[in-house]
């Protein structure tokens, strides 16, 4: 398409929309393939804990990032972008059409935008001030540094996400700038891909009563057990893929500092201000279109219908 655009879907939402059913439906109706734009699925033998689609539940749609890292591997929205943008060459190569399906906004940011992640110079002296002083006074030292340097980037993020707080903190030290700003300004790009922007809501009690039901079949499907298996192999809380939600609460159970009881309701309760932040991001983003997915009254077949009315209002989609 030398003088169009290429083709790009995006559903996305909070977590328990029922974002996996409508894509893997959307998909077979548009000749596409999933790319997860998730920061857990893309890890082995973490399935329960991250909702991982099934291989039943792909019906044959053809599924990328699933299953392609192992948990002490590394990966953050650099990494992301680069293999997300190696599997839509590819996707693009046999005519098909890329539909990214996820919650995390700043990965599926980084795609639509195509934001420009050139790293600064390292100042590694005062990374290491950071990491101590978050060691001797706790997480919430840094992150009040953050509220007082940056608002509006410690607002998007949690008091214990220490790598991308210490990020933000090093790009305000080396750029004078803040990092929230640069991501505004990556924001005001204009994308280079013929883009279609879902975001899946429902009523907001709903939403939290389905996330409680889901970490509840999460403990019955072996959650508890899928940790244990984690920790055998060596992992910690210091692994980037053990800091998930559901992980590190369970990990913190195991290791006698939390009861279980404990444990469940930091999961829910953790979940729930996660999917309220993922929200408050979709809402920033001015191409969204935001689609009712009330479980009560459509199906996913429904859902599935409604964005395909827009697909065609736009370009031509082989069935």
């Amino acid at each position: 398409m030398p003088d169009k655009k290429k083709p790009l879907i995006i559903i996305a939402g909070p977590t328990a929309a029922g974002k996996t059913k409508t894509s893997i439906i959307l998909a077979k109706k548009t000749n596409g393939e999933i790319i997860s734009a998730d920061s857990m699925q893309v890890y082995r033998y973490m399935d329960i804990g991250s909702a991982k689609v099934t291989p039943e539940e792909m019906q044959g749609v053809p599924h990328h990032l699933i299953d392609v890292l192992e948990p002490t591997e590394e990966f953050n929205v650099v990494r992301f972008q680069t293999m997300a943008k190696a599997a839509m060459e590819d996707i693009y190569a046999r005519g098909r059409i890329p539909i990214f399906v996820g919650g995390t906004g700043f990965y599926i940011q980084s795609i639509l935008y195509d934001i420009d992640f050139t790293e600064n110079e390292a100042d590694n002296v005062y990374r290491h001030e950071l990491e101590k002083l978050a060691g001797e006074k706790g997480n919430e030292a840094l992150y009040r540094i953050l509220m007082e340097a940056d608002p509006e980037a410690a607002a998007n993020l949690h008091p214990n996400n220490i790598k991308r707080i210490i990020r933000a903190l090093e790009y305000h030290r080396l750029t004078g700038q803040k990092i929230s700003e640069h991501n505004q300004e990556q924001r005001q790009k204009v994308s280079p891909y013929e883009a279609y922007y879902f975001v899946l809501t429902m009523d907001r009690a709903k939403l939290y009563q389905r996330i409680d039901l889901r970490v509840d079949l999460m403990l019955e499907q072996g959650l508890i057990e899928e940790v244990k298996k984690l920790k055998e192999m060596g992992l910690t809380e210091n692994d980037v893929s053990m800091q998930g939600l559901g992980y590190k609460e369970i990990l913190t159970f195991l290791d006698g500092r939390m009861t279980l009881e404990e444990a469940i309701y930091t999961i829910k309760r953790d979940t729930r201000h996660f999917a309220k932040r993922q929200l408050t991001w979709f809402r920033r983003e001015p191409e969204a279109i935001w689609i009712d997915c009330d479980p009560d009254k459509r199906t996913a077949e429904d859902i599935a219908s409604e964005l395909m009315k827009y697909l065609f209002n736009t370009y031509t989609i082989q069935r």
